[in-house]
């Protein structure tokens, strides 16, 4: 009885779930494992002289575990994942206090948490849920005024950056601010609000800089290397825009780019570049096709879709994925300051991994013809 109503309840998934949506994630999921290999055997063997496959068993270990999160969230009832949203949204929150007080420091940055098993980034967890709790606060119809809820989210969102400065954190900051804008004007906020907001965050900034050199100069040392790179160290950036010239259209080859060795944490901060230097800018090109189409998707189900929360849900999580993206090629490109942005699905580590399943399912959860039944008929 048991085994009958399990099956006709994943038969009953299966014929609801959006399938190029899913297949997308999945390629892009196995892309990742195959470009981890490829730019992290010689890292691993050469110069940590640890075992080749030492990285890219790490990454399959995850790439496993994230695709068994992400069908676990896509499959789960929608009142239930709709019911969790805060509670986790604040545990995660809390753990991203946590961060300044017994958080790792790597390289002059305090952003982990370090489990007895597993080192994790909360940010990268906290991200899809500020999307989704950002959406839940905006459709609510108890607030005395529509503006209420966006001052509400608006001190969310604050919080959130003023840790996030603080680890210190310019581009998932910049990468939140940007989610959280494209919400509230999908929501339908007056323009006067947006430009009102630029104008506060641009003081706070130029505050932040003028009365703490010492700790946020970083910011503009990096301005300036980016505006004029001869006043400032890109020799990152520089080498990532010259791996991405000698790739050209067809690439040098599989295992034959140097950008790998040459450059620090380019299995993670500069994955594109490594993967247009080796196997060209067609491959790159069909990457992003990839996030656009996906992107593309969620917009044309979200036209269907008349329940507001889901709606601007799922708005936030394509706006999430696509900044990300291309905030990550840009810095490779050379036509954004340094972040230290991850790719999606595609980049080394264990937290942009597993938050990326958690975006694509819920993305998923959010599509599915059963379970998004506020859908007007096709």
């Amino acid at each position: 009885m048991e085994r009958n109503f399990f099956k006709n309840k994943l038969d009953n998934y299966w014929r609801n779930l959006d399938k190029r949506i899913f297949f997308s994630f999945i390629l892009l999921f196995f892309l990742g494992l195959f470009f981890s290999f490829s730019s992290t055997s010689s890292l691993a063997g050469e110069r940590l002289d640890k075992d080749y496959y030492f990285f890219f068993s790490k990454h399959l270990l995850f790439v496993f575990f994230s695709l068994i999160l992400m069908f676990l969230i896509s499959f789960i009832d929608l009142n239930f994942l709709e019911k969790t949203i805060v509670p986790i949204f604040i545990i995660l929150f809390i753990a991203l206090i946590l961060v300044p007080l017994v958080g790792v420091e790597v390289k002059g940055s305090k952003r982990w948490l370090n489990l007895y098993f597993f080192r994790f980034q909360p940010i990268e967890f906290v991200k899809p849920f500020f999307v989704l709790v950002t959406a839940k606060i905006l459709s609510l119809e108890n607030f005395k005024t529509k503006n209420s809820s966006y001052i509400f989210s608006f001190l969310i969102l604050l919080s959130i950056i003023i840790l996030l400065v603080n680890q210190p954190d310019l581009g998932q900051s910049i990468l939140i601010i940007g989610c959280w804008i494209s919400i509230v004007f999908i929501s339908g906020i007056s323009i006067i609000y947006i430009i009102s907001f630029f104008g506060i965050s641009a003081a706070s900034l130029a505050g932040l800089l003028i009365l703490l050199p010492e700790k946020f100069g970083y910011i503009t040392k990096r301005l300036t290397s980016f505006l004029d790179p001869s006043k400032g160290d890109n020799f990152q950036s520089q080498k990532a825009l010259d791996a991405i010239k000698q790739g050209g259209l067809k690439g040098q080859g599989m295992g034959e780019g140097v950008l790998k060795d040459s450059v620090p944490e380019a299995h993670t901060d500069y994955i594109i570049a490594v993967i247009a230097e080796e196997f060209g800018s067609i491959v790159s090109i069909m990457l992003i096709m990839i996030f656009l189409y996906i992107s593309f998707r969620i917009i044309k189900i979200t036209v269907s879709e008349i329940d507001k929360n889901l709606k601007i849900s799922l708005c936030g999580l394509s706006s999430l994925l696509i900044f990300q993206t291309f905030i990550h090629i840009g810095v490779n490109a050379s036509l954004l300051p340094t972040t230290g942005m991850t790719l999606p699905f595609l980049s080394y580590g264990g937290s942009s991994l597993i938050g990326s399943s958690i975006i694509a399912g819920v993305i998923l959860n959010f599509t599915r013809k059963d379970s998004t039944r506020y859908f007007k008929n096709d």
